[in-house]
């Protein structure tokens, strides 16, 4: 692929991939805010149905998968013959979610899936689905980062006592080298994969690890999963609901296999240091 649309660029993933593809490829960064460090940025809004969009042979997704299906049904370029999308194991882990909103982004997901297998195959597309667990590894994730940012501010680092369901926290680079190494392997046409991390943890142990990307004194508040259920019931804007807190119990783990079969996929333990990069 000599031309690359790349959608979501300045995002946790993007910022690893652009210059993983960049040496040997035409890529067009694209995102809301443009990055004045890399020429030929693109400031779009996929949304947008005005913008005059660059031909490209190849597109890769990193943001909102439903927004990029619309976009992938309004556009009409002849040249493009590849995609790769970020989706989410939400698809399966909040499908069925006692929290209508949760099981409303699965149904969400779920379609936008359907729609871009849909477009792919009517088109002559070959298009490759990830499903990535718990990403983080720049700072900007909306899961570990707000935690150990909270912790780096208060010096208080609350543990859910009993939040034994297993996680399987994926960094930003190995899903930026997924995306790389699938991009013109043809193992790959027509799949979704689930990919984790390369370390399993419960829950409980994943935050008390999160001590060591917080420079300085923190203590750990130890918090009984029961209390957070407490809270739950008359929580304010911002605590996690019900349906979040049973998950603590849960195991929300990815398959690997066949993503390691097909494209070597290999990703690392979870690095806690690397939540909050220096």
């Amino acid at each position: 692929m000599s031309s690359i649309l790349l959608f979501g660029a300045s995002g946790a993933v993007g910022r690893f991939l652009l210059p993983r593809l960049s040496p040997a490829h035409q890529v067009v960064p694209v995102s809301r805010t443009a990055s004045v460090q890399v020429p030929g940025w693109l400031k779009a809004d996929l949304n947008n149905a005005d913008v005059n969009w660059p031909t490209a042979e190849a597109a890769i997704s990193l943001g909102p998968l439903d927004a990029f299906a619309q976009w992938l049904e309004r556009r009409r370029d002849p040249a493009l013959r590849r995609i790769i999308a970020l989706s989410s194991m939400s698809a399966v882990s909040k499908s069925e979610s006692d929290d209508p909103a949760e099981r409303d982004l699965a149904a969400r997901l779920i379609a936008a899936e359907q729609r871009l297998r849909d477009v792919g195959a009517q088109r002559g597309i070959a298009v490759t689905l990830f499903r990535p667990t718990l990403i983080y590894g720049a700072g900007i994730d909306r899961s570990l980062a707000p935690i150990a940012r909270f912790a780096q501010r208060w010096r208080v680092l609350p543990i859910p006592i009993g939040a034994t369901g297993l996680r399987q926290p994926v960094h930003a680079r190995d899903l930026a080298a997924a995306c790389a190494s699938a991009l013109e392997n043809s193992a790959t046409h027509g799949i979704t994969y689930e990919l984790g991390g390369g370390e399993r943890l419960a829950f409980e142990e994943m935050i008390r690890r999160l001590r060591r990307c917080v420079t300085g004194p923190v203590v750990s508040l130890p918090i009984p999963i029961a209390a957070l259920h407490a809270a739950a019931i008359f929580s304010a804007r911002g605590m996690p609901g019900r349906a979040a807190i049973a998950r603590l119990r849960q195991s929300l783990t990815a398959d690997n296999s066949a993503a390691l079969r097909d494209f070597g996929y290999a990703p690392g333990p979870f690095d806690a240091a690397g939540v909050l990069p220096p």
